[in-house]
């Protein structure tokens, strides 16, 4: 009934809604976030209300950083850890304690509805969520790799780096799911939910980076200088670490057309690469709506499936054989880079 409600009231400057028995005021519901798309505040909500049901679960636990564009897309845009003083008793929060800021943060935790609606009421178009659960900050629940193309590479290259990383982990028994970043690039999560630390998983993910750069020298790059990525796909394995994040899965990004970062299939990802045409890749909220409704959470695997993670070693011992197949290499397409036109500032909290 709150999509219907939020739907209905989206060109309203300003509506008290009732959410699972809490009250919230939500302010400039017509004020403009996506200018190219005409997307306003209101729509921004209004989604996140309706996707909320597969959004939740990847959500919940987890310390969230929020990525704040008070003035749109086109604006200043601000990261805020630290949980606003001024939200409301009912938004719960975790302490984490920052060694870079040496003292305990206490970041937001996005439990329910009500909290992501006073969030996306915040102009939060991105969420950033960690690794882990606020309860075992240092035990992280999947590695992941993000996969991102050095122009004039595009998507299409990330395609078959991902497919290639997934015949890796198939090769050690573990399943890999993909999504897109939103943006430009492809992510892989492998699901552990076992017991695991950073200590483990980054080590295990820088290795396999190189071993796909060693495999593949003139697609893989897996140092983060960008004077290297040209052309290239770098693979970030350095997202496995217990201070950073990653975009969550149906979270919108500040791009001109509120695309959002959406789980894919393999055969998505196969059909991409074959076709050769990185706009298949592509999907604005409407579409992420409309694919939910059809197929659910192609992401669920990653909250629910258990894995092992196996000894470095298995890595190593891939490297090291003899006449390993080497995959073809596709030429890069060549296009256009698109420059972002937002700053980021330092500001705790602006009102959006």
């Amino acid at each position: 009934m709150l999509c219907i409600q939020i739907s209905a009231m989206a060109k309203r400057s300003e509506q008290t809604v009732e959410i699972e028995g809490r009250q919230l005021t939500l302010s400039n519901l017509d004020k403009v976030l996506y200018p190219a798309a005409g997307f306003t505040k209101g729509q921004v909500i209004d989604y996140y209300a309706r996707i909320a049901p597969v959004l939740l679960p990847h959500l919940k636990g987890r310390p969230l950083t929020m990525k704040r564009y008070p003035n749109g897309v086109n604006g200043m845009f601000f990261y805020e850890k630290n949980c606003p003083e001024h939200r409301p008793d009912w938004v719960q929060t975790t302490p984490v304690w920052s060694e870079g800021n040496n003292k305990t943060m206490n970041y937001c935790l996005a439990q329910d509805l009500a909290t992501l609606v006073w969030a996306a009421n915040l102009a939060d178009l991105e969420l950033h969520p960690s690794l882990s659960l606020g309860k075992e900050i240092m035990r992280p629940t999947f590695i992941v790799f993000d996969l991102d193309p050095g122009p004039p590479a595009d998507i299409v290259l990330c395609c078959q780096v991902g497919l290639w990383v997934r015949e890796i982990f198939k090769s050690l028994g573990l399943e890999s799911c993909a999504k897109t970043s939103g943006s430009k690039g492809l992510q892989i999560y492998v699901p552990l939910n076992t017991a695991v630390t950073y200590d483990q998983t980054k080590p295990f993910a820088h290795e396999l980076a190189r071993l796909l750069e060693r495999q593949h020298p003139s697609v893989v790059v897996s140092d983060m200088k960008k004077s290297l990525r040209t052309g290239k796909v770098l693979v970030d394995w350095s997202q496995n670490d217990d201070h950073k994040t990653t975009i969550c899965v149906y979270s919108l990004r500040a791009k001109d057309q509120p695309t959002v970062s959406t789980p894919v299939s393999w055969d998505e990802v196969e059909s991409c690469l074959k076709k050769k045409d990185a706009k298949l890749l592509v999907f604005t909220s409407d579409q992420v709506l409309e694919r939910v409704s059809k197929k659910g959470d192609l992401f669920e695997p990653v909250l629910k499936l258990k894995q092992k993670l196996p000894p470095i070693e298995r890595l190593e011992a891939l490297s090291a054989e003899p006449g390993a197949p080497q995959t073809s290499q596709p030429k890069p397409r060549r296009t256009a880079a698109k420059k972002s036109p937002a700053k980021r500032v330092t500001k705790k909290s602006q009102t959006a």
